[in-house]
């Protein structure tokens, strides 16, 4: 089963269960999706899709921080809560030792010896790690091996 198949699936039992809150974050979900393949004029593959939750999860993290500085507890919540059921779609995230273990190889494999090689080595990296962990901290990572 595809991940927009999933998405759609999980819409028809909020509705079934009468689940409000759930069933309107999975019709901004299902709205992203469906206005980027109209943008672009294709359909897109579970990878790309992975991404718009990506950019959606990015959004809310940001919202958060803003209203944890504006003291709004109310709004904070609502958005950790759609945090944590946006992260429900991708898939399982990275351990520490396996993140590491990455980028030692990919660094490896990309020959690199300096923070000039870095696109290389997160190009790597992204290909391999895509929804599965925080790539700003892992360039942070790459850029602390690589010398930069």
């Amino acid at each position: 089963m595809s991940l927009k198949e999933r998405i759609t699936d999980d819409m028809k039992a909020a509705m079934r269960s009468g689940e409000k809150e759930r069933l309107g974050l999975i019709r901004m979900i299902t709205a992203a999706i469906k206005q980027r393949e109209v943008d672009e004029r294709i359909t897109l593959d579970d990878g790309q899709v992975i991404v718009v939750l990506e950019k959606m999860i990015k959004q809310r993290k940001e919202s958060l921080q803003q209203f944890q500085a504006g003291n709004r507890q109310d709004l904070a919540d609502k958005e950790a809560a759609e945090i944590t059921l946006l992260q429900t779609y991708l898939p399982t995230a990275l351990a520490e030792a396996e993140i590491d273990a990455l980028i030692a190889s990919s660094i490896a494999a990309a020959g690199a010896t300096g923070i000039k090689d870095m696109g290389k080595v997160m190009a790597l990296i992204k290909a391999k790690a895509q929804g599965r962990a925080d790539m700003a901290a892992v360039g942070a990572k790459i850029k602390a091996k690589l010398g930069g």
